[in-house]
């Protein structure tokens, strides 16, 4: 354990308060009706601009991107900043879309976004494929919110090396568990109004001690550029033209499959009308500022000289903090990051609880359930999914985390044609659209796998994998289109003779 009490005691507090501010979500817009699955995924519908903008925010910037941007500027350079055009490129996106399946769920009663699909096609095997994804995609990306908070503890000697270290983290992890099971959606959105005070409130005081103990922003950039390691190929602050390529579809791949990610859609359904989610997005800008911040304590961790362990770039602002920070401070900034992890840990299970329990267990399995069975099951599932996250980070090493989100990123873009297209076309055929997802799919897997799970692979020019397989999709739907709308869905009607 570390050797600054001060630490710890800040640490703890932070934790703690977050806790007791989870307990205040029974009283976070209590109703009286009979539970529902509705009313514990998505809150009633019920959410304001503010909280929704907190809630949408919190859900899109996890833990491990507040560690990982600045680990990746460390570790790669200006690649690394990618994450900034990207996140530029979402939210005009998300200002067009969002709102409009918003009124397309809302009209027809849908929870999650294969209901939606099913609607929208009347494909049932679709619906299930997108539901599939979903969750696919999903599972990993909870297990890396604890390998978030496990590299952030771990570096700042806050994580013990034997069995204390996981136990207090499945303790943490505990507190998230009991408050989404009782209170689904509330818990988390009531946590991320904690999170936005901490994180912004953290990258501000961070940002104004390493400009003045750093000597300013341009000593900053002169430093970090003679710390880079040198040799050709090796990371640099500006972008090589032959990277062009890599970093432009990293940005708009990355900005197209956030907006498919359940948690994203689950958030953006919880608002109360079309109209809140259009001017949340017009202000989520504000989160992007905070994230550019966070990659400049990447460039700080060179200038100050900070050597992460090989294969770990992303301890690179933990040691920053723990070096540049007062021990109090340090603490608090550890735990303000520890709790970042819980507001999209928390949305990422409802939303794959809630895609389980609408179309696979209700529309294959147990089709009368009611709704109070339904949420019932739902909850389980979620407790479940948390469960089996925890098992695997402490039973895996972080690498295959990182590699199956990876893959996850890949895999939740091939439902952007089903998803995305429909709310502005009806050209496209469920049956086509599920033969371009499996091409997607494959193509999108055998281009990672083969790449050594690198995000980015050569064809020509370097590129995004993820790329890549949507354009394999969207070609293989055109094609395939024609073929479908020429074959029946059902045979003809027998005419009387």
């Amino acid at each position: 354990m570390t050797n600054y009490p001060a630490t710890v005691a800040a640490f703890l507090a932070v934790l703690a308060g977050t806790s007791l501010v989870a307990v205040t979500a029974r009283w976070f817009r209590r109703v009286d009706d009979l539970p529902t699955l509705e009313d514990w995924a998505l809150a009633g519908r019920r959410f304001g601009a503010a909280v929704t903008w907190f809630l949408l925010g919190g859900t899109i910037y996890t833990a491990y991107t507040f560690a990982a941007v600045p680990g990746l500027v460390y570790g790669v350079g200006a690649l690394g900043f990618f994450a900034l055009p990207y996140t530029v490129i979402v939210y005009p996106l998300a200002f067009v879309l969002l709102p409009r399946l918003w009124r397309a769920a809302h009209e027809h009663g849908c929870v999650t976004v294969a209901d939606y699909v099913k609607a929208r096609y009347s494909s049932a095997p679709l619906a299930l494929v997108v539901a599939l994804t979903g969750i696919l995609a999903t599972m990993p990306y909870i297990a890396l919110q604890l390998v978030g908070i496990r590299a952030v503890l771990s570096a700042g000697g806050l994580y013990p090396s034997d069995w204390v270290g996981d136990l207090a983290l499945v303790a943490v992890f505990a507190v998230l568990a009991a408050a989404t099971y009782r209170y689904g959606l509330r818990a988390p959105a009531v946590i991320s109004l904690v999170k936005g005070a901490a994180i912004f409130g953290a990258v501000v005081g961070v940002i104004a001690v390493v400009l003045n103990r750093l000597g300013g922003a341009g000593r900053i950039f002169e430093s970090a550029e003679r710390n880079l390691p040198g040799g050709p190929g090796g990371p640099s602050l500006l972008l090589e033209p032959e990277m062009y390529p890599a970093f432009a579809s990293l940005a708009l791949g990355s900005a197209l499959a956030l907006l498919m990610y359940p948690h994203v859609l689950t958030a953006a359904f919880s608002a109360a009308s079309a109209r809140t989610l259009r001017k949340v997005t017009v202000a989520l800008p504000v989160w992007t500022a905070v994230l550019g911040l966070f990659g400049l304590l990447g460039i700080a961790a060179l200038a100050a000289g900070v050597e992460a362990p090989p294969g770990n770039a992303e301890a690179a602002l933990p040691l920053l903090i723990q070096r540049l920070m007062p021990a109090a401070l340090t603490g608090a900034l550890f735990g303000a990051l520890a709790v970042g992890a819980l507001v999209p840990a928390a949305v990422m299970s409802i939303a794959a609880a809630t895609l389980f329990v609408r179309n696979v267990y209700v529309e294959y399995f147990n089709p009368f359930a009611t709704p109070k069975y339904q949420t019932r099951v739902a909850q389980w599932v979620s407790l479940t999914a948390k469960v089996g996250a925890v098992a695997f980070v402490l039973g895996l090493r972080n690498q295959d985390a990182i590699n199956l989100q990876l893959l996850g990123g890949v895999w939740i873009l091939q439902t952007f044609p089903s998803v995305a297209l429909g709310l502005f076309t009806r050209w496209s055929h469920g049956r086509a659209l599920l033969g371009g997802w499996l091409a997607g799919m494959v193509a999108g897997t055998l281009m990672v796998a083969w790449g050594g799970f690198s995000a980015v692979i050569t064809l020509g020019v370097p590129a995004y994998a993820a790329v890549v397989a949507l354009a394999i999709n969207v070609v293989v739907t055109l094609v395939l289109t024609p073929f479908a709308r020429s074959v029946p869905s059902s045979p003809p009607p027998v005419r009387p003779a």
